[in-house]
């Protein structure tokens, strides 16, 4: 069955500008790639083409993004184009006046990286000290410009029984949104896998939490980018899309141009400085494999699969070597019709 929707070019593009980083994140999965960087007039010739394509938004990443040289120039380059421009960082380098500049370049929201109410818990995950109270300050500024706020979760053994103190930790830093990342096991995800991860029975418990949480709390947007919820009854309303939006409403872009699925999947599709973007969306083998996904294995069983089309592709390719196989965080069983319950 095709998906039921084929835009013209995706809506975001997710760029992680660059790789380098001031912290050592126990499940970072960008360490090991390439720190290969295009050059600024390139970069300037890509963002032209990724607006003329169609593409709406480009959220910035990394690495640490305010660690490239070009990030402000680029960020107004794309903004005078009518680009909606983000970024993910983990507010190290954001004072009071880096705030102003970014609010100036054209920044529209930022979400700042925080893996625990406790400091000492996500100064240890990320390997920084401090880096706890310098991310609380970076929400202060950016809200103080007029900056939209989230905070970006990811979810592993460290903090995920912590729903509650979380979203209270979020409400009170006045952030608008908390969003709860399913992990991955990509890069030092995958190596740290078996210290991080949490069993399909725990990601159940985690979830049932989470949106608990979702339908209780009005006062701040609960993000949840995980498919399987589809199994709790659940999915992302808001979504135009069942299943993962990986090649099918966003794409990935890499330091040196190469554009993969997502982050999470390193299959490189085209690269954005010599390749018509257009023409790898709608020719890409690989985006139409992660589009017509087929259901294997208990998947071919499950009631839920329509909604949840198999959960994340990127973790079963990583875990399996096989898009089609279930997501390994899947608490399913086989045949089973009453997982929502």
């Amino acid at each position: 069955m095709k998906n039921e929707i084929m835009l013209e070019a995706p809506i975001t593009i997710n760029w992680a500008i660059n790789n380098s980083c001031n912290f050592a994140c126990r499940h970072c999965y960008s360490r090991n790639d390439t720190h290969d960087e295009l050059a600024r007039d390139v970069l300037f010739s890509c963002i032209e083409k990724v607006a003329k394509a169609g593409v709406l938004s480009i959220n910035f990443g990394g690495g640490e993004p305010l660690l490239h040289p070009y990030l402000l120039d680029i960020a107004s380059f794309a903004s005078g184009l009518g680009l909606r421009v983000s970024m993910n960082s983990n507010g190290w380098l954001i004072d009071a006046p880096m705030a102003a500049t970014l609010k100036a370049a054209g920044f529209t929201k930022i979400g700042i990286s925080i893996d625990s109410h406790l400091p000492e818990t996500h100064d240890s995950f990320r390997g920084m000290p401090g880096s706890h109270a310098r991310a609380v300050a970076a929400l202060g500024h950016i809200s103080a410009v007029g900056i939209a706020t989230s905070i970006s979760t990811v979810i592993c053994r460290i903090n995920n029984a912590s729903v509650k103190d979380l979203v209270s930790f979020a409400l009170d830093n006045r952030a608008g949104q908390i969003n709860f990342h399913n992990f991955k096991c990509s890069g030092l995800g995958l190596s740290n896998k078996d210290e991080l991860d949490l069993s399909p029975e725990e990601w159940k418990v985690f979830y049932r939490s989470a949106l608990a949480a979702k339908e209780r709390e009005k006062g701040i947007d609960v993000s949840l980018d995980d498919p399987i919820i589809a199994l709790l009854g659940a999915r992302d309303t808001s979504s135009m899309v069942k299943g993962s939006v990986c090649g099918k409403l966003s794409l990935n872009i890499k330091s040196n141009g190469d554009i993969t699925p997502c982050g999470f999947i390193p299959v490189v599709i085209g690269n954005i400085s010599t390749d018509d973007l257009r023409q790898v969306w709608r020719e890409s083998t690989v985006l139409d494999r992660m589009r017509n996904k087929k259901p294997t294995g208990k998947c071919s069983g499950c009631s839920k699969y329509e909604d949840c089309l198999g959960g994340c592709t990127a973790r079963a390719l990583a875990l399996t070597g096989d898009m089609n196989n279930p997501d390994p965080h899947c608490w399913g069983t086989e045949g089973s019709e009453s997982e929502s319950q």
